[in-house]
């Protein structure tokens, strides 16, 4: 422990008792009328005070005007330090600021903004082998040696006979495919990461699904590595769509959970109320009583 702690931390009498010394530079460093009543005394070190005064100043509740006085060993004189505007334990402040890199959220970003990435991004990587120079633009654009590396190596290249047709990045840059950085290891497993859990196996909706998503005609497969492990759900109704999702996920709108069934056809009536019946205009020769009661009514017609 140094000799400087062991020393005693009682404040210095003539400066202690610098209280006015102390509210002149308060009053003359902040506005008129915001310097309140002497709040207590501290000591700082060896024959060094510093005076705490109340703040007036609106928007300022619980701060205090801090006032350093010291004086020299063996002198009466006590001397101004600093003024400054501290917060006091109760203080009114901001809250702790916080880089945007740190704040930012998935969803905050809306049309017309741009998210720039670092040049050392651990989610990124050289999209080009060693033989192969970047856009000129790139942000991993080599400089230097290196630059001048790649231009002598360049120009051997360029001076060999269709080499340069046959390289790995004019084919790619031929198809629309050359990129100068691309998915490292370590970003392809904090996407995957972050995949899993918004759409994996413990999230509570695959844990009361009929059967996953490996197994339903809805997941269109991925292509490359993450194909084993993810796929995008194309099931409009389901709460997934268009998301990427993990095989081990599953939903109510699996395709095989539930099939729907037919209609039911009910059974024909036992009485037929829909259907006509066929009557003849004629009576049938062999019913006599009804032809012969037809004739005795027309001869009483007659008679009549």
């Amino acid at each position: 422990m140094s000799a400087a702690t062991t020393r005693s931390r009682t404040p210095d009498r003539l400066c202690a008792e610098a209280v006015d010394l102390a509210r002149e530079a308060a009053e003359e460093a902040a506005a008129p009328g915001v310097v309140g009543e002497h709040v207590s005394a501290v000591a700082e070190g060896d024959r060094v005070v510093t005076h705490f005064f109340e703040c007036k100043e609106p928007g300022y509740r619980g701060w205090r005007w801090a006032v350093t006085v010291a004086r020299a060993s063996r002198a009466k004189l006590v001397t101004l330090d600093e003024t400054v505007l501290l917060p006091g334990p109760d203080a009114l402040q901001a809250p702790e600021w916080v880089p945007w890199s740190e704040r930012l959220r998935p969803g905050d970003m809306g049309p017309g903004d741009l998210l720039p990435t670092e040049a050392d991004d651990l989610r990124l990587e050289p999209g080009y082998s060693d033989e192969d120079a970047p856009p000129p633009n790139s942000v991993v654009s080599v400089s230097g040696e290196l630059a001048e590396r790649v231009e002598a190596e360049d120009a051997e290249l360029v001076s060999r006979p269709d080499a340069s047709r046959g390289s790995i990045a004019s084919l790619a840059e031929e198809l629309g495919m050359r990129r100068a950085r691309v998915l490292s290891r370590y970003g392809l497993h904090a996407a995957a990461d972050r995949w899993d859990e918004s759409f994996g196996a413990k999230t509570p909706m695959a844990q009361a699904a009929p059967a996953s998503c490996v197994s339903c005609a809805f997941l269109v497969p991925l292509a490359g590595s993450l194909r084993q492990a993810f796929g995008i759900c194309a099931n409009e109704f389901g709460p997934a769509d268009g998301r990427v999702v993990s095989l081990s996920y599953g939903c109510g709108g699996h395709s095989e959970a539930a099939v729907m069934p037919k209609p039911p056809r009910p059974s024909p009536p036992v009485l037929d109320t829909l259907g006509a019946d066929a009557l003849p205009l004629r009576p049938a020769a062999d019913s006599g009583s009804v032809e012969a009661a037809g004739d005795e009514s027309a001869e009483d017609l007659g008679h009549s």
